[in-house]
């Protein structure tokens, strides 16, 4: 289903520095999540660039893990459903409603991937860039201290008669209090499994209509364990989860971004990429 033999699954985990046990388990899992969270960059400057972004395993793991480069929430799952697949987990893909506190009903345009492991779900959410650095029990309540990035995870309606989940992040300053005690919705989703044919409609809207939040303009993440560095458009942000008040921010002049990206995100653009990228810096 989700062409895991066409992944060199060596390279992959090699990439991600995983030389642990590869049995379809929850400690694997773990392994595998973190370090892909950690490994593999979120980026959607293809999309910027050409309005187009591949979603066949080749095209994305020459890209992922065999360059400097990265991909959205579609490549990443991609990617990480073809080597769970090959490493024998049972697993469906879903897409959800990134949300971020708003309460309007916003498109599904995000991909996720639900692990059944000995009776239970797990929510493995690789590819949102600021991801959790854990899997996450799909259950009715469940609480992520984490220490550093936590999260909650409610069952509740979604959508108007409508049964699904939602991911929770605390909210920053200025931002939509949706649970009354400081939390914000992150997404929403139902567990209605998606296909590769499905991924593509959606990378396809993500990557080309001008009513996507990331086909005109970049966006790049980058997730440490304790700080999270953000590019939108020329506005570098460094979030650190101890530190109080208002994000550190700064705006980058156009000439400099190619250098951020390589630099701090680990994302090196070709001089010709590079050329055509600084133009659209406005």
């Amino acid at each position: 289903m989700w062409n895991g033999d066409a992944l060199d699954l060596e390279a992959y985990l090699a990439h991600l520095g995983h030389d642990g046990d590869r049995s379809p388990s929850l400690a694997t899992l773990r392994a595998l999540h973190r370090a892909h969270v950690l490994s593999v960059r979120w980026e959607n400057v293809e999309a910027v660039l050409r309005k187009y972004r591949p979603l066949d395993v080749e095209s994305v793991q020459a890209k992922l893990i065999g360059s400097a480069r990265g991909g959205t929430c579609f490549e990443h799952v991609t990617l990480y459903a073809a080597a769970l697949e090959r490493l024998g987990f049972r697993f469906v893909v879903v897409q959800g409603r990134v949300q971020m506190g708003e309460t309007r009903i916003r498109p599904a345009t995000h991909a996720m991937v639900i692990v059944e492991l000995a009776g239970k779900r797990w929510l493995s959410d690789i590819g949102f860039g600021a991801s959790p650095l854990e899997p996450i029990e799909l259950t009715d309540a469940t609480d992520v201290p984490d220490g550093v990035w936590p999260y909650r995870l409610r069952r509740q309606e979604v959508g108007p008669g409508v049964d699904g989940w939602a991911l929770y992040q605390p909210a920053g300053p200025g931002q939509a209090d949706n649970s009354g005690d400081g939390w914000m919705i992150r997404h929403t989703f139902t567990l209605h499994p998606q296909y590769p044919v499905d991924l593509r409609v959606t990378n396809h809207f993500g990557a080309s209509s001008r009513h996507s939040a990331f086909s005109d303009r970049i966006f790049v993440q980058r997730l440490h364990p304790d700080r999270l560095h953000l590019l939108d458009n020329r506005r570098l942000t460094t979030v650190t989860p101890e530190r109080p008040g208002p994000p550190e921010t700064r705006d980058l002049e156009p000439h400099e971004v190619p250098e951020v990206l390589a630099g701090l995100f680990g994302v090196e653009l070709s001089a010709a990429d590079a050329e055509l990228l600084v133009p659209k810096l406005v």
